[in-house]
C-alpha cells in the first residue's frame, strides 16, 4: 500500500504524474499564446516578481498587465523573471478548457471515489528561471504542463509542515498562499521533473514549490473541490473567524463529517455577514513587463 504523505482523507495519497493531450492540440504554440494575451481581459492577470534570501525566505512584487502586444508581453517574460497566471481559463480560453476537462475526466477515473464538483483553471506562463515559493492551494489540483521543464518539490501534509492555523488565514484570505518555510523542510520533499505531456497531482493542500529549469514554461493548473474539501474549506473558514474572535477552535482533522459539513454550513452565512473581510484584494503593483528591462520588469506608465 501506498504511504500517504498527508493527515487529510482523500484519494491522492503521493504525488504522481499522468498522460495529458492538450500539447497536440497546438496550446503551447507562441502564436496562440500571443493570440490570448492579446484578447484576455487585463483585470484576471497575476503577474509575479518572487525574490529569495539565502534562508529561502521570500518577497514578493506584483505587476500590472501594462500596454505591450500579446506577442511583446510573451518575449517579455521569455526574457526576464516573471510568473504571469491568467485566471479564469474556464472563461477566457474556453477551448484549451473544453480539450483539458476531458483529460481531466480520464485523470479522475483513476482515482476511485474522487468526483469534482466544482473546476477553475489558471494558465501558467512563466520564464526560464522563474520560481514559485513554498505554498499550499486551498483545492486539488491538476497541473498540466505543456512546454519546458519544471521541477516540483511536494512535502508532506502534516502540522509541522503544513499548520492548520496558517491554512485558515490563507482560506479566509489574510494572507497569501505562502507557508512559513525551512531549509531542513527540503530532507523531506517529493522531487518530480514535469515534462511536456504529463500533468502532476498531489494529495490535497499538500506544501509545494516550483522551480523551471532553465526554459520558458507554459501549464494549465487546473483546481478541483469535492464536496469533502468545500467541507474542510468551510470549517477552516470558520474557525479562522473563531480564532480571530479570541477562541480556540479544534483543528480540522479532528473533526467528523457532520462536524465539518456544520462549520461549512456556518461559513456561508459568515461569509454573507462579511464576517472577515478579505486583506489581499488589493496589492501595490509597482512594475508593468517591458522586453529588455531588467527580469523582465519596467516602470508602470512608462510612454511606449
Amino acid at each position: 500500500m501506498t504511504e500517504r504523505r498527508t493527515r487529510y482523507p482523500g484519494p491522492i495519497a503521493e504525488a504522481k504524474t499522468h498522460a495529458h493531450t492538450l500539447i497536440d492540440q497546438g496550446f503551447a504554440e507562441d502564436a496562440a499564446l500571443a493570440a490570448v494575451l492579446d484578447r484576455y481581459p487585463a483585470e484576471l492577470f497575476d503577474i509575479n516578481l518572487y525574490d529569495y534570501d539565502d534562508e529561502g525566505q521570500v518577497s514578493l512584487r506584483t505587476g500590472a498587465r501594462g500596454r505591450l502586444s500579446g506577442e511583446e508581453l510573451l518575449e517579455a517574460i521569455k526574457q526576464g523573471r516573471l510568473w504571469v497566471n491568467l485566471r479564469g481559463v474556464e472563461t477566457g480560453w474556453p477551448e484549451l478548457w473544453a480539450a483539458a476537462m476531458k483529460d481531466f475526466a480520464a485523470i479522475q477515473a483513476t482515482y476511485p471515489g474522487m468526483r469534482a464538483v466544482r473546476n477553475a483553471g489558471q494558465l501558467i506562463l512563466s520564464s526560464p528561471k522563474a520560481r514559485v515559493p513554498y505554498h499550499f492551494d486551498a483545492a486539488g489540483v491538476v497541473l498540466f504542463h505543456l512546454r519546458g521543464r519544471k521541477r516540483l518539490f511536494v512535502y508532506p501534509g502534516d502540522e509541522g509542515h503544513l499548520p492548520e492555523r496558517n491554512m485558515e488565514q490563507v482560506v479566509a484570505r489574510q494572507t497569501t498562499e505562502e507557508l512559513p518555510y525551512t531549509l531542513a523542510f527540503e530532507n523531506d520533499a517529493q522531487v518530480m521533473d514535469l515534462e511536456p505531456g504529463r500533468a502532476l497531482t498531489w494529495p490535497l493542500y499538500a506544501p509545494h514549490r516550483v522551480e523551471n529549469l532553465d526554459r520558458f514554461c507554459v501549464s494549465l493548473s487546473m483546481d478541483f473541490q469535492t464536496w469533502p474539501s468545500r467541507f474542510r474549506n468551510g470549517a477552516l473558514f470558520t474557525n479562522a473567524v473563531i480564532r480571530s474572535r479570541g477562541g480556540r477552535p479544534r483543528f480540522t482533522d479532528g473533526m467528523t463529517t457532520p462536524e465539518l459539513a456544520a462549520r461549512w454550513a456556518a461559513s456561508l452565512a459568515l461569509k454573507k455577514s462579511g464576517a472577515m473581510k478579505s486583506k489581499i484584494e488589493n496589492f501595490e503593483r509597482d512594475f508593468e513587463p517591458e522586453v529588455g528591462a531588467a527580469d523582465g520588469a519596467g516602470v508602470i506608465g512608462r510612454p511606449s
